[in-house]
């Protein structure tokens, strides 16, 4: 790519001002104030990049960029890179889905071993209740029925609060 110096840059610079200014008039005679405001303020900018200095960074911004590409399609090591990065995120998702997938067997036998807790077993094997039953017995009704009871008694407090406040 060719290098712009100092003196390729403010020619073109200012001649860039020159073409917007020349422009700007024309847009304030035809569309009004407010257009050629906003293209007197477009065509400063050249200028003022120029004289800050950020031209040239851009420039080099997007020199470096092309460079990247380039080298980017041009290179079998890069490609290499680019492949070796895709089989690490995918190694990384099959391991997140493997771990979410794994089962939970050691911490199950160890609340069931402890002694004085739940249910226990007697000699012939049917379960017997030492304290709270067991979270798999029965048929599950009774759970909806508190959490229907529980759903209501909320709904009445909602209610009853819209009632001091004169909202029906």
């Amino acid at each position: 790519m060719p290098d712009f110096n100092d003196l390729t840059l403010l020619p073109f610079c200012v001649g860039l001002t020159l073409l917007g200014l020349i422009g700007s008039w024309a847009a304030w005679r035809r569309r009004g104030v407010a257009a050629g405001t906003r293209g007197v303020a477009w065509s400063l900018l050249p200028v003022s990049l120029y004289l800050t200095g950020l031209l040239e960074v851009a420039w080099d911004v997007v020199k470096s960029v092309g460079n990247w590409v380039t080298h980017l399609i041009f290179s079998p090591s890069v490609w290499a890179g680019v492949a070796l990065f895709g089989v690490s995120v995918v190694l990384y998702v099959v391991s997140g889905v493997a771990r979410s997938r794994r089962p939970d067997k050691p911490a199950k036998t160890a609340k069931a071993e402890k002694p004085g807790q739940g249910a226990t077993t007697n000699p012939t094997g049917e379960l017997t209740s030492t304290g709270p039953a067991p979270a798999t017995a029965g048929t599950g009704k009774p759970k909806k029925q508190a959490k229907a009871q529980q759903e209501s008694s909320e709904f009445d407090e909602i209610e009853d609060i819209l009632k001091r406040h004169g909202i029906n």
